[in-house]
């Protein structure tokens, strides 16, 4: 892919490179290998979404917790309704199950209530106040004093999503480079000069590159030679999941609590199988580290019996972890997700996502369709009935 003197020759050019294999980066390299453009993936990992995407609870929101107006509630609500619609026609093995947000005790009723007022006024419109018999009539194991259902809730198969996603990708033309980091790049006043390396080092040129990093997007706009003040941190919240052994599952829906600082509280969710997952609970770090301490679930046994009182002792055995990546490490602050151009942060040719947490699954196809009408590229006619349909 290089001239003989180094530098990216003019046949090589791509129209967009992307950095970044993960659900979002995938989207994203859908949505424009689509339009008939030339688009290239990489990652420094050894197979698609190891990190974020494959360590989640794979839930399909609604678009409830977000402040009204931010991206996440935006993209949440639109990405959503695409989602389900894109999961059916491509066979992606998904499940509206619906979930119970839930009030354990009388002080929780205005929170509750807030959050339903939230969900209004985000477009979330299906969500239904329940009495405590209405809930317990719904899932008998629960104890609360009351709780909203949200039957537009669901899950997933994220690596089939995936898989979904890279599919249409390359059928489109789309080429994906794994264990191909990316090492510099820089703006040579009409396309992108990068450096990867891995086994096979190289240069690439490029027109666009959008940097889908997710937990190393700092890291990489910074390799990129974007100026210090014009890239965000990155703070890394890791999230322990947990799973119940034993007996038949207790749940059939998702159950979550009224959210805590930094996340949405020890929660429930189920898998396509039926299995029942907790977690995940908030750990500030200062690196990446997947490892798990089997002893947080000492934590996670009282959180859980204020809603599901029946758990039994060492029911609980370690499932994963997973590492959000943050714009704020101040519980106080509800981060949004950050997607800048060069408007933004002043480099021609990229776009950069920062901060691509939950509800990033739900909000694939919607950030992907962002990306594209930031880059000017119109969608398909099948991917703009995703939205529209």
């Amino acid at each position: 892919m290089t001239d003989g003197g180094g530098t990216a020759s003019v046949a090589a050019m791509l129209d967009f490179l992307v950095i970044g294999a993960g659900l979002v980066g995938l989207a994203i390299a859908r949505r424009l290998a689509r339009s008939g453009r030339e688009v290239v993936i990489i990652d420094s990992g050894p197979a698609i979404g190891t990190e974020t995407s494959s360590r989640n609870s794979e839930v399909i929101h609604a678009g409830i917790y977000y402040p009204t107006g931010s991206l996440k509630a935006q993209l949440c609500v639109t990405g959503r309704k695409a989602l389900y619609r894109y999961c059916a026609a491509r066979g992606v093995p998904h499940r509206q199950c619906g979930k119970l947000l839930v009030a354990t005790d009388e002080a929780q009723r205005p929170a509750l209530q807030a959050l339903a007022n939230k969900a209004l006024a985000n477009g979330v419109d299906d969500l239904q106040i329940l009495s405590v018999g209405a809930a317990r009539a719904m899932e008998p194991e629960l104890q609360c004093v009351a709780a909203l259902h949200s039957p537009s809730t669901g899950i997933v198969d994220s690596h089939q999503l995936m898989l979904a996603y890279l599919g249409d990708a390359e059928n489109a033309g789309a080429s994906l480079a794994l264990r191909t980091p990316l090492e510099r790049g820089r703006w040579r006043g009409d396309h992108w000069q990068i450096g990867v390396g891995g086994d096979n080092p190289d240069d690439l040129a490029a027109r666009h590159v959008i940097n889908a990093a997710g937990l190393y997007a700092s890291d990489v706009s910074r390799a990129l030679g974007l100026s210090p003040d014009r890239v965000p941190a990155t703070h890394y919240a890791k999230g322990n999941y947990f799973v119940l052994q034993g007996g038949k599952p207790p749940f059939s829906r998702l159950v979550y609590p009224v959210p805590e600082p930094g996340g949405l509280g020890v929660h429930v969710t189920v898998d396509l199988a039926g299995r029942v997952r907790f977690g995940p609970d908030v750990e500030w770090l200062d690196r990446i580290d997947y490892a798990q301490d089997p002893a947080r679930a000492a934590k996670f046994y009282p959180a859980i019996r204020r809603y599901y009182p029946a758990l039994a002792d060492d029911a609980l055995v370690p499932a994963y972890t997973g590492i959000r990546p943050k714009l704020s490490r101040d519980a106080r602050v509800d981060s949004d997700f950050l997607i800048q151009g060069p408007g933004e942060h002043g480099a021609e040719g990229l776009v950069a996502l920062y901060g691509i947490e939950s509800p990033g699954l739900t909000s694939s196809l919607a950030i992907a369709e962002r990306v594209g009408s930031l880059l000017g590229i119109e969608a398909t006619t099948e991917d703009a009935e995703l939205f529209h349909g």
